[in-house]
């Protein structure tokens, strides 16, 4: 199971998007956000005490030093000017001992975790932005180019402009689980954890928000708006759909989810001339092999890992936890649409595609 994760932001500390860094329509995701706890400088400080799994344990003066070093850090990330020994002297502790007592919680020197948290910035923002390699370079604190490149290759194992061109996991191997957290923060193991359950009450959660977000904004309109008949209007998704393409799309939903998994290109256009047969047959290999990743997700506790789908353009950044619940509330919808039509042609054993009794039966 994954731990659930604080999240350590400051205003000087961002990752700058420009307006162009959306997902073609056609990839229909709406990034689903990791529950997240903000400490800013009004909040109680962060103590977290990371151990071999990630998890929290008890404090001691290396871990409180450490998270002291944690929320310094992320308030002076971005001044590449500030000297080392003033992050020792807001921990109230000599540079010696300071860095000792980090290295030895975080498994790596505070200079070290800075230049790595940088470097996961800067392969965040080759991935989302359009912005130069020197820029990128300038703002992880690289005086030229050249020197960013040999960072970037011995953390990364290729230069910048190859690794944009076929990007990948952003978040570098840490013993602390300290990771730069987009679109601007650190991402910090804390004590609770992330369970399937948790992904499922999550879901709820957003259910019930959404209704009453719904409600809301259903009470400002007038009341010939609220009683006159509902056209199919989903904003972003399915044009126009048919029997065979809303089936179509639920067969291709899961092999390209499938695919950014596991970093592959899928091909969209594929889904437009499938017979049924090759639904059918497509079905029988993503099916299985999507319910697989599932699976491994939820057993080794990866729900709120994230991770790039190149699928998209430009690439974005997922939780896995998000994306299940991504596809699971946009088939809900096309099933629904297929149930009704399906009916329409007289075939109504399957009802309205409802999972109570489907999920009661395989319980046992």
């Amino acid at each position: 199971m994954v731990q659930d994760e604080t999240v350590i932001t400051h205003p000087s500390f961002r990752s700058r998007r420009p307006g162009r860094a959306r997902l073609r329509a056609r990839c229909h995701a709406r990034r689903a956000p990791a529950t997240e706890f903000r400490a800013s400088r009004c909040a109680t400080t962060i103590k977290p005490t990371p151990s071999r799994g990630g998890t929290i344990g008890v404090m001691t003066a290396g871990t409180d030093a450490f998270a002291r070093f944690l929320d310094a850090l992320a308030e002076t990330l971005d001044d590449h000017e500030a000297p080392a020994a003033s992050l020792a002297a807001r921990a109230h502790l000599s540079r010696f001992h300071f860095d000792r007592l980090v290295s030895a919680t975080a498994g790596e020197p505070p200079a070290g975790m800075r230049r790595r948290i940088l470097l996961e910035r800067a392969a965040y923002q080759l991935i989302t932005t359009d912005h130069d390699v020197i820029r990128v370079a300038i703002e992880a604190g690289y005086a030229s180019n050249e020197a960013f490149t040999r960072a970037f290759r011995r953390a990364y194992g290729r230069p910048p402009a190859r690794w944009r061109r076929a990007p990948a996991d952003f978040q570098l191997e840490s013993r602390s689980h300290v990771h730069f957290n987009p679109p601007g923060g650190l991402r910090v193991p804390a004590q609770g954890e992330v369970t399937a359950m948790d992904l499922l009450s999550r879901m709820i959660e957003h259910h019930v928000w959404l209704v009453g977000a719904m409600l809301a904004r259903a009470q400002t309109l007038p009341a010939e708006e609220l009683t006159k008949p509902i056209e199919i209007s989903v904003e972003g998704i399915d044009d126009e759909p048919t029997m065979r393409s809303l089936l179509a799309r639920l067969v291709g939903q899961l092999a390209m989810w499938d695919a950014a998994i596991h970093d592959r290109l899928y091909d969209f256009d594929a889904e437009r001339d499938e017979s049924i047969a090759q639904l059918r047959d497509k079905l029988a290999v993503v099916g299985p092999a999507f319910l697989s990743d599932v699976r491994a997700i939820i057993t080794e506790g990866r729900l709120d890992e994230t991770f790039v789908d190149a699928v998209c353009d430009p690439p974005e950044v997922f939780t896995y936890g998000g994306m299940i619940a991504h596809v699971l509330t946009f088939a809900a919808h096309r099933r629904t649409l297929v149930c009704g039509a399906l009916a329409d042609a007289g075939l109504t054993d399957l009802g309205a595609g409802d999972p109570m009794v489907w999920v009661a039966e395989h319980a046992a």
